[in-house]
């Protein structure tokens, strides 16, 4: 089940999205002391990410973190490094966060580095995940047609076309031939067992996906489809994200601003 929450702005979108996920973030840490959280990156996650580092009613302290992906063979120098980004955006702005697991994507043996993630993750239950959807429809960087079936948490997977070009249009890489072919990335199966989902969606340009993630059938061909299966699943929308919808959702009124 999906729960529509729905803003006609960009920014009051991201606002509601940190502040929902900032609750239930300090609800887990007051039932069992801690939080697992992951969070997602790309240009859907900026208002969300800047309004959730300033949510100081959370004990970051108390928090450990992962993210959903990173290019393979990417150095965390360069622009379009995910963990560049969430160094700026997120990690560089809570220097009280307990601990952040960062994607090595250029490690030296990939294989390693994935069963270093998988073995960190095994023994940290994701409470709280921060996702987007892609305009092909992926959920983290698992491009149609998806794997459902993986129970890993982490694996090796190749970009196809319509996602390389969307980072393309976004402004992360100067050319199409720069963008990676691969990337390490979080399983569907592992996204879907945390116990909260908050996905933030923004731009028409996501429309279609959105459309076919609350409209259409669960498939591997619309990746992010199976969000529909999740039991605590809170989708964030802007009126571009929902413009396609056969029946607009119902605009509900801003968040309070955080602490």
């Amino acid at each position: 089940m999906i729960d529509i929450h729905y803003y006609g702005a960009k920014t009051a979108s991201g606002a509601a999205a940190a502040a929902f996920g900032a609750r239930a973030i300090e609800r887990t840490i007051q039932e069992r002391g801690s939080a697992n959280v992951v969070v997602a990156t790309g240009a859907s996650q900026f208002e969300m990410l800047d309004a959730l580092v300033r949510h100081d009613e959370v004990d970051w302290s108390r928090v450990t973190g992962f993210h959903l992906d990173e290019y393979v063979g990417i150095s965390d120098s360069e622009p379009a490094s995910f963990r560049r980004y969430l160094r700026e955006r997120f990690t560089g702005r809570l220097p009280e966060l307990g601990a952040f697991h960062f994607i090595q994507g250029d490690a030296s043996v990939i294989d390693s580095e994935i069963a270093r993630l998988n073995a960190l993750l095994d023994r940290h239950p994701i409470d709280v995940t921060f996702a987007g959807i892609g305009e092909n429809g992926h959920l983290a960087f698992n491009d149609p047609p998806a794997d459902f079936t993986s129970t890993a948490a982490f694996k090796r997977v190749t970009l196809d076309e319509p996602c390389r070009r969307q980072q393309l249009r976004e402004g992360w890489f100067p050319t199409f031939d720069a963008v990676p072919t691969e990337a390490i990335s979080m399983t569907v199966q592992r996204i879907l067992s945390s116990r909260t989902l908050v996905v933030t969606v923004s731009d028409e340009r996501k429309a279609d996906a959105v459309q076919k993630v609350l409209e259409g059938d669960v498939t591997p061909m619309c990746p992010a489809s199976i969000l529909q299966q999740h039991s605590a699943c809170n989708l964030f929308l802007d009126p571009g994200a929902a413009a396609k919808l056969a029946r607009k959702p119902t605009e509900r009124m801003p968040e309070p601003a955080a602490h």
